[in-house]
């Protein structure tokens, strides 16, 4: 498509770049062609747009030239490394863009990418997707963001597009603040269900035989959390049957399970010693949520 032809389109409709064409972002991309939007995408590897060039979107020669493209730039990348190499590749095009980061980093790194576009007259939203790309065009699907309320209110239409919008604040890192302590439930919860299975094939019992057993522990944990979360805000961590000490005997039994299955116990050796520095320490007859504040002295 020509420059003009391309001009002329983007000026008719709303338009957005999409960068980084991995399932998550050629589903972005998917999503806005779907509601409408003139796209531009690139990657680094072309052939993944091929889909989307048949269906319509325009795929920038270099990263320079989809940034320059449009006003709103959605970037959906490995990680910050990959993010920066984009950025600085795209330098003397960023002044005035808006820039939605939806790659996965620390906080900290968010702040650094907000403070570099910044430096550079263009704006930053950090964002952390919660769902996966078979979620994207969802509006019961959420995204986390912060970075400059205004901005995220100019451009939230268009973020809506491919989720629900979840604001957190002006604070740059805290989209990926919240993302990252999702992903360390999630990631600690389904690493105990596989080393579960591990004991559990270890013992003949198939996954099937298990999966109404591990979906019944699984449905206890949003009742405990309703539980305890007041009493964490409150600093509460009386114990009552869940003292730290009988945590730890029954975790030592799980391990010793798991050892003498031929499992690898050192998922639940790491949580043993943490546990049981804290009762060697004088809390065996606190709550165990009293680790909270461990883990945060650590």
């Amino acid at each position: 498509m020509s420059v003009e032809r391309q001009d002329e389109r983007q000026e008719s409709k709303a338009s957005v770049t999409v960068i980084g064409l991995g399932p998550m972002g050629r589903a972005m991309a998917g999503a806005f062609l779907d509601a409408g939007y003139a796209v531009t995408v690139w990657n680094r590897t072309a052939g993944r747009a091929d889909g989307l060039v048949a269906r319509g979107a325009d795929l920038a020669p270099s990263a320079e030239a989809a940034v320059a493209a449009n006003d709103l730039v959605v970037l959906s990348l490995t990680d910050y490394d990959a993010v920066f190499a984009v950025l600085e590749s795209a330098e003397r095009v960023v002044a005035d863009k808006v820039i939605v980061n939806l790659s996965s980093d620390t906080p900290a790194r968010a702040r650094e990418a907000a403070r570099w576009l910044a430096e550079r007259g263009a704006g930053h939203l950090a964002g952390g997707v919660q769902v996966p790309p078979r979620g994207i065009g969802s509006p019961e699907s959420s995204t986390f963001y912060s970075g400059p309320v205004e901005l995220f209110q100019r451009h939230r239409t268009a973020l809506e597009v491919l989720t629900g919008a979840d604001y957190r604040g002006d604070d740059p890192g805290l989209a990926q603040l919240y993302y990252q302590i999702q992903m360390d439930l999630f990631w600690s919860s389904m690493g105990g269900y596989v080393h579960a299975m591990a004991v559990a094939e270890a013992n003949g019992i198939s996954a099937e035989e298990f999966k109404p057993y591990a979906v019944s522990t699984a449905s206890l944990m949003p009742g405990m959390i309703e539980f305890y979360a007041p009493r964490i805000a409150a600093g509460n961590h009386g114990g009552d049957v869940d003292r730290m000490a009988m945590a730890l005997a029954s975790i030592e039994h799980v391990r010793h399970t798991a050892e003498a299955s031929g499992v690898d116990d050192g998922l639940l050796a790491a949580l043993a010693e943490a546990v049981g520095r804290g009762v060697a320490e004088g809390d065996g007859a606190a709550s165990l949520t009293a680790m909270v504040e461990r883990f945060r002295r650590a």
